[in-house]
């Protein structure tokens, strides 16, 4: 029992409470029930992130420990949208959204999760048939000035900025399921703590014993700092492919490397302990150890030989100032083509290396667009351009004209 305890504890922020986990955890080993651990996602972007997969992969830890992973899909609690760390209410999402969504998130998840241990549920199931009779009295399980207390509440009620009703029927909703499945332990990010603190209230509300709480870090994107999030595009998508996973990870701060190693990897704390010692001394080279985490991180959902191929491919192109073998082809337009020439923004927007032109314009503002090798830094600026030329944005984005 101490060993999986250590085991669960292993990178969590914090357990409600560990003393309850630990006498679970007995009872059913002794009564030979697995617990049912519940963690909710809503289907609000396509992608599942490494965000993501640090809370699915300690639910996959309880799966290999014998007990049985509710993986519960919002389709319902995505309508009205988790107020969470929200200083305005969310946007709704549409039904097509949604559902396009929920179908994503069933083919990611089983990259990390045991499908044989897991029960794939949506909550408009049983939520959305619930009637206005069912829906008052779980409103009445909780009172207006508990959910004021929330942080988020909290700030927009004194700032004046408006809570509309439906934002507070979202922690409701999601304690609702875990009294549908009858939860033990929930899994969540710290920001969900209030949400899943207050299940545990509603459960007893409906005569059920209430579940642990387990709570995981929130991991920062790209750039260190920021949480990881499709919004804002600083994130690692589980089903990217090898060499686009492995440039992004490559691409991390040195100072955040630790972190997604505890967090992101299975490399053990004592291996870790020393790489960081070893870079922290100068004996280890930190683009060694970079190398290592994107090995270990694209090897977990592409396996081994697409980790060594994506590496190769980064140190032929990057180190070695390669050009990628696999480059995008844009066909080169007759105007272009008869000219000898283009406009940059146009350019980079037809070969679709930027999503906007304002993020075109940022871009060669910060001298990281290349035309054959050749540095633009002027936004107005008409390129050569011909059969052949490469178009290069930042590390890993390029684009070969042709025809």
């Amino acid at each position: 029992m101490d060993e999986q305890l250590a085991l669960l504890k292993k990178g969590t922020a914090e357990i409600v409470s560990e003393d309850e986990l630990r006498e679970r955890l007995q009872r059913a080993a002794a009564d030979g029930r697995p617990l049912r651990v519940k963690l909710g996602v809503d289907p609000t972007a396509p992608d599942i992130h490494l965000g993501h997969a640090v809370v699915l992969r300690k639910l996959r830890q309880f799966q290999d420990l014998g007990h049985t992973a509710y993986f519960i899909v919002g389709d319902f609690t995505g309508r009205i949208g988790d107020p969470s760390g929200r200083n305005v209410t969310r946007p709704q999402l549409s039904e097509e959204e949604i559902q396009t969504n929920a179908l994503t998130y069933r083919e990611q998840a089983f990259k990390i999760l045991d499908p044989e241990r897991t029960k794939l549920l949506f909550n408009n199931n049983w939520l959305g048939s619930l009637t206005m009779a069912e829906l008052v009295h779980l409103a009445s399980s909780y009172t207006v000035a508990r959910l004021l207390e929330r942080d988020d509440f909290a700030q927009r009620h004194r700032t004046g900025q408006p809570i509309s009703v439906h934002e507070f029927l979202y922690p409701l909703a999601q304690a609702y399921d875990s009294v549908h499945i009858e939860a033990d332990v929930e899994l969540g990010g710290t920001d969900q703590k209030f949400n899943l603190v207050m299940a545990r209230d509603v459960q007893r509300h409906y005569g059920q014993e209430p579940q642990i709480a387990v709570l995981m870090p929130i991991l920062e994107g790209l750039d260190g700092k920021e949480r990881m999030s499709k919004s804002l595009g600083n994130y690692i998508g589980i089903a990217e492919p090898p060499g686009e996973m492995f440039g992004k990870v490559m691409s991390l701060p040195d100072f955040i490397m630790e972190r997604y190693f505890r967090l992101c990897t299975d490399v053990p704390d004592d291996e870790v302990d020393r790489l960081m010692a070893g870079v922290a001394k100068g004996e280890v080279n930190p683009r060694d150890v970079k190398l290592r985490l994107g090995r270990e991180i694209v090897q977990m959902y592409h396996g081994a030989a697409a980790a060594a191929a994506a590496q190769e491919e980064f140190l032929r192109v990057f180190s070695q100032r390669e050009l990628p073998s696999d480059m995008p082809v844009a066909n080169l337009p007759d105007a272009w083509r008869a000219a000898g020439r283009a406009p940059i923004l146009d350019l980079l927007d037809h070969g679709g290396l930027v999503g906007s032109r304002s993020e075109g314009r940022r871009m060669v503002r910060q001298g990281a667009v290349r035309v054959d090798d050749q540095v633009v830094t002027d936004e107005k600026a008409e390129v050569p351009v011909a059969p052949g030329t490469v178009v290069q944005v930042g590390k890993r984005r390029f684009v070969r004209l042709e025809g």
